[in-house]
Parts: structure tokens; C-alpha cells; sequence
């Protein structure tokens, strides 16, 4: 029922965590904190705009 899975990743597969931010494109050691906590790579000044203003 269960397969056995293999200790190999593909280098395709691995996730880069670069610090770049999907909104403004600028580099900040918050969006690797962020993606950890919430999931998106969004640094902490386009966090704070889209938590006041969520349009």
C-alpha cells in the first residue's frame, strides 16, 4: 500500500528561497521569514500595505 520513496531529489524539484519580494522586487531578509510564517514571499513593507490596504 505504501511506496517506498527514494533519498534522490531532482535539482528541478528543490525550492529556492531567494529574498526577493513578489511585490516590489526588492531584496529584504524578511520575505524568507514570511514565507516560513505566512506562505507568500512578501517582505515586511508589502505586508503592512496589504494588511491595511487589501485591494
Amino acid at each position: 500500500m505504501t511506496k517506498d520513496f527514494d533519498d534522490q531529489t531532482n535539482d528541478e524539484e528543490v525550492l529556492q528561497l531567494d529574498d526577493f519580494c513578489e511585490e516590489c522586487k526588492k531584496e529584504d531578509p524578511s520575505v524568507s521569514q514570511n514565507l516560513i510564517l505566512t506562505g507568500f514571499k512578501t517582505c515586511n513593507s508589502c505586508k503592512l500595505s496589504k494588511t491595511i490596504f487589501p485591494i
